[in-house]
C-alpha cells in the first residue's frame, strides 16, 4: 500500500531537518552521515530514520550511539522547525542499501574486462 501524500511530505520534511541538523552536532563520535530515508507512523509517535554512515563498522556503531544520545536535541529541532502536532520518537537504522550498491558496483567492475586500446593500422590512408 502506498503512503498518503501528507505522510510522504512529513517524512521528507523530517529528513530535511535531520540532514541539516546532524552535521551541526558537536559529538566527535558522529562521522560522515547521510539521511537516506525517514518513515513516520500515522500518529507521528515514531519515526524510523535510515542512515548511511561512511567508515568502519566501529565508526558506524559509534555514530548510531551518538545519534541515539542526541535524539532529544534532534526531536526539539524537528518540533521547532515543523510545528507538528506531535514530535516523533526517532529510531536510527543503518541503511545497508548504499553499501550494498557500492559493493555490487565493485563486483561488476571486476567482471568487466578493461577496454583494450585500438591497434593502429599503418596501412590506413589519411
Amino acid at each position: 500500500m502506498t503512503r498518503p501524500e501528507r505522510m510522504r511530505r512529513v517524512d521528507e520534511a523530517v529528513k530535511q531537518v535531520l540532514s541539516e541538523t546532524i552535521p551541526t552536532l558537536k559529538d566527535p563520535r558522529i562521522g560522515f552521515v547521510t539521511v537516506t530515508a525517514v518513515e513516520t507512523t500515522r500518529d507521528l509517535d515514531h519515526a524510523k530514520v535510515w542512515l548511511s554512515v561512511f567508515g568502519s563498522d566501529r565508526q558506524r556503531e559509534q555514530t548510531l550511539a551518538a545519534l541515539e544520545g542526541a535524539s532529544g536535541v534532534l526531536q526539539a529541532r524537528i518540533n521547532r522547525d515543523l510545528k507538528l502536532r506531535r514530535t516523533p520518537h526517532l529510531e536510527f537504522v543503518h541503511d545497508r542499501a548504499v553499501a550494498h550498491g557500492v559493493r555490487m558496483t565493485h563486483l561488476i567492475d571486476e567482471l568487466t574486462p578493461p577496454d583494450e586500446p585500438e591497434a593502429e593500422d599503418d596501412d590506413r590512408t589519411p
